[in-house]
Formats: C-alpha cells, sequence, structure tokens
C-alpha cells in the first residue's frame, strides 16, 4: 500500500448490478460502508462492486481461486504495469443471492450481512487477509470495529 501520496477525501464506487436478485442495498449505502473501510486507509480513489448471481460467481471462484461453486465475494486487487500509477484499487465481485441465503441462515439481517461483506471486501483490497490465525485476527478485529462503529453487531 503506498504511503507517500495523499490520503484521499473520498472515493469513486462504480456499482454494477449483473443479478436479478431483488432487495440490493442502495448505492448510498454501498458508497457508505466504502468509505468506512476505506478512507484514511489507501491513496487509491476508486474501485467497482460487481453484484453477480450464483453462475458467475461460480466462474469467477472456479477461474481465479480453482474453487468450484460460488462465493460470497472474490477481491480484485488492481496491479497497473510498471511505470503506470492509476487511482483505481480493484473490483469487488459480491454473489447477491448467496449474500441473502446466508444472511438468513446466520441469523442476520441482510443489511448487516452486505455491510459485512463489503467492509471484508474492501480491506482484502488493501493488503489485508486471514491465510494464518495472526492475520485473521487482526483482519476480524478490524472488521469488528468497523461494523460496530456503523451500529452492526459482531459478525463472528
Amino acid at each position: 500500500m503506498p504511503t507517500t501520496k495523499k490520503k484521499p477525501k473520498t472515493i469513486k464506487l462504480t456499482l454494477q448490478i449483473a443479478t436479478r436478485c431483488a432487495a440490493l442495498p442502495s448505492a448510498l449505502e454501498f458508497k457508505g460502508w466504502v468509505d468506512h473501510a476505506l478512507l484514511g486507509r489507501t491513496t487509491f480513489t476508486e474501485l467497482t462492486i460487481r453484484l453477480i448471481g450464483y453462475r458467475e460467481s461460480a466462474y469467477l471462484n472456479e477461474t481465479f481461486r480453482h474453487k468450484m461453486g460460488p462465493t460470497n465475494i472474490l477481491s480484485f486487487v488492481f496491479e497497473p504495469p510498471p511505470g503506470i500509477s492509476s487511482p483505481l484499487l480493484g473490483d469487488l465481485a459480491i454473489c447477491a443471492p448467496l449474500v441473502h441465503r446466508e444472511a438468513k441462515q446466520q441469523g442476520k439481517t441482510n443489511t448487516a450481512h452486505w455491510a459485512h461483506l463489503v467492509i471484508h471486501g474492501c480491506l482484502h483490497l488493501i493488503g489485508y487477509d486471514h491465510q494464518t490465525a495472526v492475520d485473521a485476527s487482526k483482519m476480524e478485529t478490524l472488521e469488528i470495529k468497523l461494523l460496530e462503529e456503523l451500529g452492526y453487531e459482531n459478525p463472528y
């Protein structure tokens, strides 16, 4: 994560809706979650969130993670070619029907689960991960804090 540039005051969010899933959060909700997760933590100023269905999620998961079936969220960090600077941070692909199914299974509100996944994905874009217990603890602690600041309960 670059630290020499001035931190942005806003993040440009492009929202792509490629699913027929109903009851999606509003663009303002997505923007609020993105800003809360990223402002002050990155110098990049643009990202895209693509809301997808099961089929596209499974395709992306199998193609890029070599795992079968759909997943709730995928994060794709943008890596510009050497010598090229870009404000683009990356992309999040979120499987909308799976988010709704998981929220119901986990006894959460749809909104709380959406907020958690957007924040989780944004943290992946700026370098957080959960491959080790130590890394997972750091990431989950920050997620819990950010969600609590927005009025949501601990998702874990």
